[in-house]
């Protein structure tokens, strides 16, 4: 029996989890669930790294003896290391306001087509490469570091980055699996901050003597980095014909691939080609997801979420319907306001009870999900058999049913703690468990986890109205 602990941070909470992985055995146990958000100074959205990285020392030392740590996060953000390997500044926020216009800035100097042509990477205003074209690098910055690479090397010592969470840098050549030294040149960046990749199942380093504790010598594995990449590999999937999404403050929404699709079609739909564990690809699409209901409740000081999704079902169907991915749902603020602003903007009848803003927010994000699905399956010639929801949002009983009433594909929800599992998997397999490739990880996943099963319902037809509908709102 391996027992290891798993870093899993997310975009609005972080916790340390102990998982046991054996001959038929895969569970997980929480040690510390922690707050993880934005802190705003002097105008700037920054990221609180010293309380995570306390945060993460603190579930570790609850764990006892364990074989390995790893540590899996959100993307795309940032730390700078001077040259004695100290931290220049906390990380900014992705949702900071600094990137502004800065998309448009690079692009005049690499056109999108070029762009894509090398990353295969959606255009997102918060991209690693507009966030460094944005800021004035400091003349001493001798290393970039991603987040969970940040946290590994205050337990190790050791400086890398790992492949999956360099591919959502927009930096990264998606084809040949290195950085783009000529996109990192054109763009002005200097090259020595780039360090070393590692792969998933890499040993990073031991945890250094102060942080170890008593535990004695304790090996840092790198695992899927990017959360996505580790909650994937999580996906319960008997075969490959699958679709996922990774559900939580984010809806990821996408395919499983041997290979990237560079083609015109992919980019003009906004596709992505995010690394993946055993040199997979993950084609997919981001997509709001439940920030907008997180950041409603905030705004209403409202919690209970079970009684807002019972009027949420109880509210009329299709009502109101929002473009999740429009720019003003991005940064924290008055969303019940926003989505009323909206409203007025396309011509309709703003929702008047928190049920309905619920019911809105929910199907708009089912016929995202139906239209990324559907563009998925068309753009990579890959038919689907079944919608697996993992992450948080696998617990949003009436989002499966509106996801599976809207793609027309039976959804089957969970596992809740996907990441979590997907990053003690590749640990364990460092270690020596037994687990020859995806599948043979994905069947433990099977059989250990409960799964629920949501079928289509309702009339086809009324998704098709709805969806129409949203198109004429654009």
């Amino acid at each position: 029996m391996k027992r290891v602990a798993a870093v899993d941070l997310g975009a609005s909470s972080g916790r340390v989890m102990l998982g046991s992985v054996g001959p038929e055995v895969l569970e997980l146990r929480e040690l510390n669930r922690f707050w993880n958000g934005p802190v705003r100074v002097h105008g700037t959205l920054h990221w609180d790294l010293l309380h995570l990285y306390r945060s993460v020392l603190d579930g570790l030392h609850l764990a006892g003896r364990i074989d390995s740590v790893g540590i899996d996060s959100w993307a795309v953000d940032y730390g700078l290391l001077d040259t004695h390997g100290r931290l220049l500044g906390n990380p900014v926020h992705y949702r900071d306001s600094r990137t502004d216009g800065v998309m448009e800035r690079v692009l005049s100097t690499v056109p999108a087509s070029e762009l894509y042509a090398v990353t295969g990477l959606q255009q997102l205003p918060f991209n690693t490469v507009y966030q460094l074209a944005a800021e004035e690098l400091f003349s001493d910055a001798a290393t970039l570091l991603m987040i969970p690479d940040l946290l590994a090397y205050w337990l190790t010592g050791e400086i890398g980055v790992e492949r999956t969470n360099a591919s959502t840098t927009q930096l990264y050549d998606v084809a040949a699996r290195d950085w783009s030294d000529q996109l990192i040149s054109r763009i002005g960046l200097p090259r020595r901050v780039f360090p070393r990749l590692w792969e998933p199942g890499d040993v990073i380093g031991n945890m250094l003597p102060d942080e170890t504790g008593p535990a004695g010598e304790v090996p840092v594995i790198a695992v899927g980095s990017h959360d996505t990449a580790s909650a994937v590999v999580a996906v319960p999937a008997a075969d490959d014909r699958f679709a996922y999404i990774s559900s939580g403050t984010w809806s990821l929404v996408g395919l499983e691939l041997d290979a990237p699709v560079l083609t015109d079609d992919a980019r003009a739909a906004n596709f992505t080609n995010e690394g993946g564990v055993d040199g997979r690809i993950r084609f997919l699409r981001n997509v709001m997801g439940l920030w907008i209901l997180q950041e409603c409740q905030r705004v209403w000081g409202d919690d209970d979420l079970a009684g807002l999704l019972r009027d949420a079902a109880d509210a009329p169907p299709f009502a109101v319907l929002i473009d999740p991915d429009a720019p003003e749902f991005l940064a924290p603020g008055n969303m019940p306001a926003r989505i009323e602003e909206h409203c007025r903007a396309t011509g309709q009848d703003a929702p008047r009870s928190r049920g309905a803003v619920v019911r809105c927010i929910l199907e708009s994000l089912a016929l995202a999900y139906r239209r990324t699905l559907r563009a998925a399956q068309t753009i990579a010639d890959r038919d689907v058999d079944v919608l697996h929801v993992i992450g948080g949002g696998s617990q949003n009983e009436l989002l499966c049913q509106l996801t599976a009433d809207a793609c027309g594909v039976p959804v089957l929800a969970g596992p809740v703690e996907a990441s979590a599992l997907g990053n003690v998997l590749v640990q364990a397999r460092a270690l020596g468990e037994p687990f020859p490739d995806l599948r043979a990880m994905r069947a433990l996943v099977r059989s250990t986890h409960s799964l629920r099963r949501y079928a289509p319902q309702g009339k086809p037809a009324d998704w098709d109205a709805a969806e129409s509908r949203l198109d004429g709102t654009r």
